[in-house]
């Protein structure tokens, strides 16, 4: 899943020597959080809702109203902008993004084509999207953690066991962290089954793997193993 896809666009920008009003008015206006900075047409900096609270005064202050507004419309977004940003390129995958993101402690970058363009902006709530969409959420159904055998043919044992009992699967997510050398947790959502059968499902693929947790999100009911 590459960063084009998924970038907000067109990215909203905002010139450095425009005011912090501008900023805040151009974030409330389109409900973002994160604005690229551009001297011209080339990126100098980003600015985000938190930089724009710091830069606030407090609301301790004693000034009047017109004071107040008169002092955003003077502070310039060049003043408070984070300097030298972090970009990614379009064709970055999620996965790559999400690991700038988390290794830079930063809410989102810019993305940046090959000819400097600044064609889209993407933040950590589009990641969520993200995550939402892969694990198959929106179509609520039942999840199964299990902990299986790495080795070939282990993940179609148990999907197989599913399909037989009706079930439809929507998405397949495995990981190694967190487990015994030889083994990985996978994450299987599925839904369109006849809930009359959902204890001999378990029963089933109790027999077959060890179930982690099941979580069926139809009426909200948990079970850890």
């Amino acid at each position: 899943m590459l960063v084009k896809n998924w970038m907000n666009k067109p990215a909203i920008t905002i010139d450095k020597n425009s005011s912090m009003q501008e900023a805040m008015n151009l974030m409330k206006t389109h409900r973002i959080t994160l604005l690229p900075v551009m001297d011209k047409n080339r990126l100098v900096g980003v600015v985000t809702d938190r930089d724009l609270k710091k830069a606030s005064p407090s609301d301790a202050t004693t000034l009047e109203i017109h004071e107040l507004l008169y002092l955003l419309s003077t502070i310039q977004i060049k003043d408070i902008m984070s300097s030298n940003p972090i970009s990614v390129p379009p064709d970055f995958t999620i996965e790559e993004t999400a690991e700038v993101l988390l290794a830079n402690k930063i809410s989102g970058v810019p993305v940046v084509d090959k000819d400097g363009k600044v064609v889209g902006v993407i933040t950590h709530t589009d990641l969520f999207k993200v995550i939402i969409s892969l694990t198959g959420i929106g179509k609520k159904g039942i999840q199964f953690a299990f902990c299986l055998e790495d080795r070939q043919g282990s993940i179609l044992e148990v999907a197989q066991i599913i399909r037989n009992f009706g079930g439809r699967i929507t998405s397949i997510l495995t990981s190694y962290e967190k487990v015994p050398e030889g083994y990985r947790n996978v994450y299987i959502r599925m839904y369109s089954i006849d809930r009359l059968k959902l204890e001999e499902l378990k029963a089933a693929l109790k027999e077959k793997a060890t179930l982690l947790y099941m979580v069926d999100h139809r009426n909200d009911t948990r079970e850890i193993y």
